[in-house]
């Protein structure tokens, strides 16, 4: 193609990592799924791999439609795993719609991916302000100056309500927890554990959790 596309194309499709890590096997894995993930979790922070606590949310509104992002796990615990937004945003409005999701940490320079996926719960207002009083000052300001995900007319309008954020709390030693941002924690009723390895044929370790409440390990085709 004269305009350069299928190069393109062609360069894409010859795009391959051969996957050569460590096996895992059953034996390997932590007790619990959330022990585990705290391990994988540890060994990203190890490597210093970029954004370490990185998943990619996704969601599916009241119409059904899918959508994806990246957001920051705060908390990991044997209740799940809890990200912090602006109730306003557009994930927001999907969580309440279906009050469910998924999520997935890409350590793909480990060659490993962590997927999980079950209903969600807003965190206490007790848990949430624990956490927003270690964020940095300007985060907290960004908090109040943006209704998270709504259409604004340029960047001088968000830097102008960041602004008029810090002169409002100008006096205050801290800044306030505002009414409209908190914590959701997503409360997994499967966790997969992908391990990149040779031919394709990738390890995949699901917990899944059955309706006693127990938690049981299965092995899936790549």
């Amino acid at each position: 193609m004269a305009d350069g596309r299928g190069d393109r194309a062609t360069g894409l499709a010859g795009m391959r990592v051969s996957y050569a890590a460590p096996q895992l096997d059953e034996a390997a894995l932590a007790a619990t799924w959330h022990e585990q993930l705290a391990t994988w979790l540890a060994d990203a922070v190890a490597a210093e791999l970029a954004e370490p606590n990185a998943m990619v949310l996704a969601t599916a509104d009241a119409d059904g439609f899918p959508s994806s992002r990246t957001v920051l796990a705060k908390v990991l615990d044997e209740l799940g795993v809890v990200f912090f937004t602006n109730f306003t945003s557009a994930k927001m409005h999907a969580l309440k719609a279906s009050r469910y999701a998924s999520a997935t940490f890409p350590w793909l320079a480990l060659q490993r991916q962590a997927h999980l996926r079950g209903p969600i719960e807003m965190v206490s207002v007790a848990e949430a302000r624990q956490y927003w009083d270690t964020r940095p000052r300007g985060a907290q300001l960004g908090a109040w100056a943006s209704a998270q995900s709504s259409v604004i007319r340029s960047r001088r309008a968000l830097d102008v309500a960041l602004d008029h954020a810090a002169k409002r709390f100008a006096a205050a030693e801290r800044v306030p927890l505002p009414p409209h941002w908190g914590g959701v924690r997503i409360r997994p009723e499967t966790v997969e554990f992908w391990q990149g390895r040779p031919n394709r044929m990738h390890d995949r370790l699901r917990f899944t959790l059955d309706v006693d409440g127990e938690w049981t390990v299965q092995r899936l085709a790549p």
